[in-house]
C-alpha cells in the first residue's frame, strides 16, 4: 500500500469518528430549579451521565456533590431553602385532596423562577456567555408554571428539561405540545395508576380541566397583575425532555418523540453496607423489613396513635426491621433497629431483605423493583398514590391509607406480603421487566444530549401541535365550522318542510274549494 493511500485512510478515519462523535466534549449549561432532594437525585444522575461520557458540565444548584473532572458547581443553597424532615401533619394538610395542593405548588414553582431571576451570576452568562461558551442549556422544569420556559430562548442553543417526576399538568401543553387524554392518564395527585371506572374518569377529568383551565387562569392573573421579568419573555420549548419514567411505574401514554424515559438512573452499582447494619441484616433468621418515609418528612412527626400502632405491629413480627427514624425512640421494640440515615439502595439489594415500606417517592421505589423487594406503601402525596398504585397493579405491592391505620390492619398487611409467594415472583418479574432496555439510561442520556446538539435542536422530533393555537389544537376552528355547517343543513331542511308544508296546505286548499263549488 503507497504512503498516500495510508494518509488517505488516516485523514477519512479522524473525519469518520468525529461525525460519529460530535457531542464529545459539549459544554452544558444546568439549573436545578427545585430544592427538594429526591429531585436532584434524578437531576445529578443525568449531569453524571453527561460526565461521565466526556462533556462538561457547569451547574447552578443548592445541592452541592463536590466537584469532579469536568464538573463544576455553583452553590446557591443560600438562596433555596432546603427543606428536609417536614410534618407529616403539615404535609398532609396541604395535601389533603388533588385540587388544593396544585396552587400552592404554583407558588412555589414561580418563588424558584424568581430566585434564578435574581441571580446575577447566572443572568450574566444567560444574556453574555450562554451562545458563546456553551452548547446546551438543561433545566429541571417547574411542575405547574411555564416560568422557566424562557431560559435559552435567546439563542439557539438546544434546550434539555429533566423532569423528576411525569408532567401530568397544563404545562405539558407548554412543554410537549400535546396533552394526555384523561380517560386513559390520570393527572399527578390522581389516587390511582389509570382511571377504570366511570367516576374515576370523571373525577380525573374535572381534574384535568381544573389543571388545564383553573391553574393556568390562575398564572394568567399573576403574569397580569404581578409580573416578574420572566413573564415577558419569549418561551422556548424544549428539544430534549428526560422522563423520569418507566412504564412499571408510569403506564404507558402517548409523548413526542424528543420525551426519552430514564426512570432508574439514579441507581449506582452497590456500595458496602456499615458493618453494624450489616450484621443485624445477616442475624435474621426470618428476614429483614426496611421501613422509611424519605428524606421529605420525618417520622417522629406521626400522630401519636399511629406511631404506636406501628410499633405495637413491629414487636409483633418474627422479621427483624430497619426504621429510618430521626430520633431516640421510647418503647423500640426489641427486633427493630432504628437509624437516622439509611444506605437504602445498598440494603435492598441484600437477598435477606423480605419487604420495604414505604411512602411512596419514586427514587426508593424504583430501588425496590430494581431489586425485586415487595413493597408496602404509604402514600403520603403528590404523585406518591399513583407510583403505589402502578406497583399494585404490577402485584409486587399494597397500599395503605396513614390515617387509617391499626395494629392489625398493618401487621396483617406485612405479614401477607412477606408470607404469599406471588408478591416476591411478581416483584422478581417487574424487577426482570425494568432491567430489559436496549440501552441504560445512562447511555441514552449521553447519545440523545449528543443527538439534539448535533442536530441543532433536532426540531423533527418536536410535535406539530407546538405550532398551533390552543384553539387549532382542540381542534374548535374545525368544530365551529362543522356545527356552523349542520346549523345550514338544518335550517335549509327546515326551510324545505317548512315550503312543502305551505305548498300542500294550499293545495289542499285549494282542492277544497274546487270540491266545494
Amino acid at each position: 500500500m503507497s504512503n498516500k493511500s495510508i494518509v488517505s485512510i488516516i485523514i477519512f478515519s479522524l473525519f469518520s469518528c468525529s461525525c460519529i462523535q460530535p457531542g464529545n466534549g459539549a459544554r452544558i449549561l444546568a439549573i436545578e430549579s427545585f430544592a427538594g432532594r429526591s429531585h436532584w437525585n434524578f437531576v445529578s444522575a443525568v449531569l453524571r451521565a453527561m460526565t461521565d461520557n466526556g462533556h462538561n458540565v457547569t451547574v447552578f444548584t443548592p445541592f452541592l456533590d463536590g466537584n469532579r473532572e469536568n464538573y463544576t458547581e455553583i452553590d446557591m443553597s443560600s438562596m433555596f431553602p432546603i427543606k428536609v424532615g417536614m410534618s407529616i401533619v403539615d404535609m398532609r394538610a396541604i395535601f389533603s385532596n388533588q385540587f388544593k395542593p396544585l396552587s400552592f405548588m404554583l407558588e412555589l414553582a414561580r418563588l424558584s423562577c424568581d430566585i434564578l431571576q435574581k441571580n446575577e451570576q447566572l443572568n450574566d452568562i444567560l444574556k453574555n456567555k450562554l451562545q458563546t461558551d456553551f452548547d446546551a442549556i438543561l433545566f429541571e422544569p417547574t411542575i405547574v408554571s411555564g416560568c422557566l420556559t424562557h431560559l435559552g430562548a435567546n439563542s439557539s442553543l438546544p434546550v434539555i428539561h429533566a423532569s423528576a417526576i411525569p408532567i401530568n399538568t397544563y404545562t405539558e401543553r407548554i412543554t410537549y405540545g400535546d396533552v394526555s387524554n384523561p380517560a386513559t392518564v390520570t393527572t399527578m395527585t390522581f389516587q390511582t395508576a389509570v382511571p377504570k371506572t366511570f367516576i374515576q374518569r370523571l373525577i380525573n377529568t374535572i381534574a384535568w380541566l381544573y389543571t388545564s383551565i383553573i391553574i393556568g387562569f390562575q398564572e394568567f392573573l399573576l403574569q397580569l397583575f404581578e409580573s416578574k421579568p420572566f413573564d415577558l419573555a419569549t418561551t422556548k420549548p424544549p428539544s430534549l425532555v428526560f422522563m423520569n419514567t418507566h412504564f412499571i411505574s408510569d403506564k404507558p401514554r402517548p409523548t413526542p418523540l424528543n420525551v426519552v424515559n430514564v426512570g432508574g438512573i439514579h441507581l449506582k452499582p452497590p456500595k458496602k453496607i456499615p458493618k453494624d447494619i450489616l450484621e443485624f441484616i445477616e442475624d435474621a433468621p426470618h428476614g429483614v423489613v426496611v421501613f422509611t418515609f424519605g428524606s421529605t418528612t420525618s417520622m417522629t412527626t406521626l400522630p401519636k396513635n399511629i406511631l404506636t400502632a406501628f410499633k405495637e405491629a413491629l414487636a409483633e413480627l418474627p422479621q427483624k426491621v430497619l426504621l429510618k427514624y430521626e430520633e431516640e425512640m421510647k418503647d423500640k421494640p426489641k427486633n427493630v433497629m432504628t437509624i437516622k440515615w439509611l444506605p437504602q439502595r445498598d440494603i435492598l439489594l441484600h437477598r435477606n431483605i423480605k419487604l420495604f415500606v414505604s411512602h411512596g417517592g419514586i427514587s426508593g421505589l424504583y430501588e425496590a423493583v430494581d431489586a425485586g423487594v415487595p413493597v408496602l406503601g404509604f402514600p403520603l402525596f403528590g404523585d406518591q398514590y399513583r407510583n403505589i398504585d402502578n406497583l399494585v397493579e404490577a402485584g409486587m405491592a399494597k397500599s395503605m391509607e396513614l390515617y387509617s391505620v391499626t395494629k392489625d390492619n398493618f401487621l396483617n398487611n406485612v405479614l401477607d406480603l412477606v408470607n404469599n409467594e406471588k408478591y416476591s415472583h411478581n416483584a422478581k418479574i417487574a424487577s426482570e421487566i425494568f432491567k430489559d432496555r436496549p440501552m441504560s439510561p445512562e447511555k441514552s442520556v449521553a447519545y440523545w444530549t449528543e443527538y439534539v446538539i448535533r442536530h441543532k435542536g433536532a426540531p423533527h422530533l418536536k410535535s406539530q401541535a407546538l405550532n398551533l393555537t390552543w384553539y387549532q389544537y382542540f381542534l374548535l376552528d374545525i368544530i365551529v365550522v362543522i356545527l356552523i355547517f349542520i346549523f345550514i343543513i338544518i335550517l335549509i331542511v327546515l326551510k324545505f318542510f317548512k315550503f312543502v308544508r305551505t305548498f300542500y296546505t294550499k293545495i289542499c286548499s285549494s282542492f277544497s274549494k274546487v270540491k266545494s263549488d
